[in-house]
């Protein structure tokens, strides 16, 4: 499950291959025309909003915000990026804040023809920027001629606060929250605790201080014992205050999973926030890996797919994607979804580092070494990359590099309490079994992630009593 690294912008490239529904869009990102450049977190706070009301309205295919985010305001040819987004449509846009005043422009346009389907001009104040958002939401429904159900009328109609103080500290905290680093997520943890205080009911604000501390410990910003007691807490009473967010449902169901291990309510939110928001990408990537937790690959590599379908350009649902093919043993597959994700961008770790971890199961041991090297190079050393490094030297007989990398991870383990699961893989390539189960029960104590447990390469302990009643106690299959 590769959630840990940053993602860079992709280089456009097609990979829309399917027809077109004609009832799809895409956001493009807003201008932001005002004279304070540090109002730029308010421009993407406005395309943001607008995204997440039409992705509410189920008759409607919207692509996320993550394939949308690196085209520029205006782009010459709009028909290219409808064609690389597999959509119709594209709402383009602006923004102007002074002050408690705000002008939005925005522009709908279908992109086979190029064509102007609607535009329109708000001039408002600041507290009114819900009903414009909400507005150009259903004005594109109508456009489109997506119909809404009531629950879907209510939901992009909603003013998820009236304090415009608690609103903007919110988009600041998803500003710094969408640039996924340890440091900016703890900057946007204090943006949305500060919204909180401004409206301590705003569910939103919640939500973004739940998916703060979820993130942390994959960004080496937090110990997972730490973080997701406050993620737990934070989603909790979001769903509280608006029980109808599939973001608070989504982040719920995560630490339901890998926190708490209650599968069966894990299921049940994943599941609750799809209802409640089909297009919401991210909701389809982490329930695909409960399912592959679950033993059910193919269902798992399914709910791959339709993330990808809703968010075509994004580097990490791509390569989550080939890491599912390969723990299904679709190598293959993998391994061409791993060269996809690179055409996108050649220096994206990630991609190298799910390209090794398939090259290795072919037994092309020198070529996945390489991948890994490449991983390492371009992101730096970390338990994930290292240790997957020295099982592949483990099995193609370099054992003394192995076990240099497992000392320097165990010299380090104080400073990196997520690294036991990592060490054991080391040992299992190493063929000592007996270190390898005293880091997994380690990790175990420590809350680790144990996605890493259904990886091929811990397939030569699963076998071994330990290994079986490990996972007993985390409540997986064998």
């Amino acid at each position: 499950m590769t959630l840990f690294w940053p993602q860079p912008p992709p280089k456009p490239v097609s990979v829309s291959t399917h027809a077109i529904p004609e009832k799809s869009i895409a956001v493009l990102p807003f201008e932001n025309r005002s004279r304070d450049p540090d109002n730029a977190y308010f421009a993407d706070g406005i395309q943001d909003e607008i995204l997440t009301r039409l992705s509410k309205i189920a008759e409607l295919k919207v692509i996320s915000r993550t394939s949308t985010q690196h085209y520029k305001s205006a782009p010459e040819n709009l028909h290219e990026i409808g064609r690389q987004l597999g959509v119709a449509h594209i709402l383009q846009g602006s923004v102007q804040k002074s002050g408690n005043t705000v002008r939005v422009n925005v522009q709908l346009i279908k992109g086979t023809t190029d064509s102007h389907l609607w535009a329109d001009t708000f001039d408002r104040k600041l507290t009114d920027i819900f009903a414009v958002e909400s507005e150009i939401a259903k004005t594109i429904a109508e456009t489109l001629r997506a119909k809404l159900t009531g629950s879907e009328q209510t939901a992009i109609a909603a003013r998820p606060t009236e304090n415009t103080e608690a609103y903007q500290l919110y988009l600041k905290g998803r500003f710094f929250w969408n640039k996924r680093t340890g440091q900016n997520l703890n900057k946007a943890a204090d943006y949305f605790n500060q919204a909180i205080a401004a409206d301590p009911k705003y569910a939103l604000a919640y939500v973004g201080l739940a998916d703060s501390y979820l993130l942390m410990p994959l960004y080496g910003a937090g110990a997972p014992q730490d973080c997701y007691p406050k993620a737990e807490a934070a989603a909790r009473k979001a769903i509280e205050l608006d029980d109808v967010s599939a973001e608070a449902h989504t982040s719920l169901a995560q630490i339901c999973c890998y926190y708490k291990l209650d599968y069966p309510q894990a299921i049940r939110e994943f599941q609750r926030a799809i209802e409640l928001n089909p297009n919401y990408a991210t909701a389809h990537q982490w329930y695909a890996w409960h399912l592959i937790l679950m033993g059910q690959n193919r269902e798992g590599v399914s709910e791959l797919r339709k993330a990808q379908s809703l968010d075509p350009l994004s580097l990490i649902v791509g390569a989550d994607l080939a890491d599912a093919l390969c723990i299904a043993n679709l190598l293959e597959e993998a391994i061409q979804q791993s060269k996809k994700t690179l055409e996108l961008d050649q220096h994206f770790a990630v991609a190298h580092y799910e390209l090794g971890q398939a090259l290795e199961q072919k037994q092309r041991l020198d070529e996945a070494i390489s991948e890994f090297q490449k991983a390492i190079e371009i992101s730096g050393h970390s338990s994930v990359l290292d240790s997957s490094l020295a099982h592949a030297y483990a099995i193609s007989g370099h054992r003394e590099d192995a076990a240099r990398i497992a000392n320097d991870l165990e010299s380090q383990n104080d400073k990196n309490p997520s690294a036991e699961a990592n060490i054991a893989l080391i040992y299992v390539g190493l063929g000592d079994k007996d270190q390898a189960m005293m880091w997994l029960n380690k990790a175990y104590h420590a809350r680790f992630n144990p996605s890493i447990l259904v990886r091929p390469a811990f397939d030569p302990v699963r076998s071994d009593p330990r290994f079986k009643d490990l996972l007993r106690r985390i409540g997986l299959p064998n």
